[in-house]
Formats: C-alpha cells, structure tokens, sequence
C-alpha cells in the first residue's frame, strides 16, 4: 500500500486528483486543506508527516489569487514559498517523495518559443516571485522532489476561466476578451492523470518539468472554443492587454516545452481543445 498526503485538497487539482487516485484500491491518500493541515506552521507539518509516514506528498496548495498577491503578499509568501519550506525539509527528514505544482509565471514572459525548463525564470509579479521561491526552498532542502509547472488550469470544480466565461454568457451578448496573451489552455483533470501516470511509472527522476495541455491559444481563442462547442450565441471582441489593466503583470507568451516530461515519463498529453470538450461535457 503506498500511502499519499495531498495538500491544498479542496482547489481544482486537489479534486481532479481525487477522481483519479480514488480509482486505485493499492493508494492510501489523506487529503487535506488549510483546515486540516496548516503546512504554514513548521512544527505542525513536521508532525502530521512524521506520525502519518507517507511515501509521497503531492503539494497542490497554493495562493493562486494572482492579481490579490500584489497588496497581500505576505500571505502570498507563506503558503506560496514558507509552507513549501516546510514540506520539503518536513519530507526530507522522513524520507518523502514530494511532487509540487508550480507556475509559468515564474518566466517573464517576453520570448517567442516554448519555454524550456532550464530557461532563466524572471517572475513579474508576487504570485510568480513568491511561487519561485517556492521552488528554490524545496529544491534546496528536499532533493527527491519533483516541481511540475502548469499554466491556464481549469476544471469542472472551483473557480476558473472557463465557468467565469460561461457566467459571462449567460448575462452578456457581447464579451472582450484578450487576445496578445499566449498560452495553453490545461485541463487539471488531465495533470492529474499525468501525476499519477508519475506515481506509477517505476522510474522517478527529481528535478523540474513542465505540463500543460498540447498546443497554442489565446484568451479569446480559448473564449471562442468555449462558445463554439457549447453552440453558445455570443459576440467574442479581441482586446488588447492594454485595454484590460490588471495589478498583477500577467506573462504576455508562457507557452511552456513538454519534451523533459514526455520523454521521460512516456506521456501521451491529449490537445487542449480535445480536453476542453471533455470538461464542458462534464459541466452541462
């Protein structure tokens, strides 16, 4: 029996990772939230694992309100960078494996191809500084850890772009949406699937990957998709970042390379818009 701990159980990629761990009969898995465990307090972390011995930890918790960050950093900090800290030094004591969800938003955003996981990261705003750090602390104290960077995540559970669209559809014939920011749509029930083909794999190879979805969009492609095969009747406008400030710098290119994880892990990660059909099929 391997036995797991996920944080951060109740956000997307906490319950898409219930769906598919719950399927295995060999997996133990505790699933906890702030509530249950609060990984910003040290001794309480070291306890919880030393007492529980887990094989695995899976850290899907997050401070993921990207644009809030930017006046509340210092909550951004501890559970973004402090409480990873305390699970890497808390698993490299008891022998954990740890597997941490990170960001493109470590990058700056500037470039013109997939970014590759060895690349210079240069975060532009606190959510994306305080999540590099996060992965400096496990890094430096856990060396059997493995950081998976994802981008675009939405999902049938929680908040996210997609069911803020679908809102937005319901109460608006028209809708602007930005078109200069590239990326990857990622479905969170595919990452899950991708960590647990990980857990799986015999092979474990620490260090950085990227995962997103297969393939290239914009906001406002991933807007019109949406609509499209939803046959939703709504006006999509391209804008510019310009025409839609936010306090937080958003990455104006963060296509992320899925060559590392592919290889050497052997995973078959499906195109986004094949995903996205999946999770509205889900949503209706």
């Amino acid at each position: 029996m391997t036995r797991i701990l996920v944080t951060g159980a109740r956000g997307q990629l906490g319950q898409c990772l219930h769906d598919v761990l719950a399927k295995d009969p060999d997996l133990d898995v505790t699933y906890t939230d702030s509530e249950t465990l609060d990984i910003t307090d040290r001794e309480e972390v070291d306890h919880f694992i030393r007492e529980n011995k887990f094989d695995y930890i899976i850290n899907c918790a997050a401070y993921t309100a990207v644009d809030k960050a930017e006046t509340d950093d210092l909550r951004a900090a501890a559970v973004n960078t402090g409480a990873v800290g305390n699970l890497a030094q808390a698993a490299d004591r008891n022998g954990v494996r740890v597997i941490h969800i990170s960001t493109d938003y470590v990058f700056p955003g500037n470039g013109y191809r997939p970014y590759e996981e060895n690349d210079e990261p240069y975060p532009r705003s606190i959510y994306g500084r305080t999540k590099l750090e996060g992965e400096g602390l496990l890094t430096s104290f856990c060396q059997n850890a493995l950081i998976i960077r994802t981008a675009w995540l939405y999902s049938q559970y929680g908040s996210n772009f997609v069911k803020t669209m679908l809102r937005l559809a319901n109460e608006n014939k028209e809708i602007n949406v930005v078109a200069d920011q590239i990326g990857t749509p990622t479905y969170a029930g595919d990452l899950a699937q991708a960590i647990y083909d990980i857990l799986r794999n015999p092979k474990w190879v620490p260090g950085i990957y990227h995962y997103t979805n297969e393939g290239v969009a914009s906001w406002y492609d991933l807007t019109k998709a949406i609509f499209e095969i939803q046959k939703r009747n709504v006006k999509v406008n391209p804008i510019t970042t310009s025409q839609f400030p936010t306090p937080a710098k958003r990455p104006q290119y963060s296509v992320l390379s899925k060559n590392k994880i592919k290889n050497t892990y052997k995973l078959d990660i499906p195109y986004w818009r094949e995903s996205l059909e999946r999770c509205l099929s889900l949503l209706k």
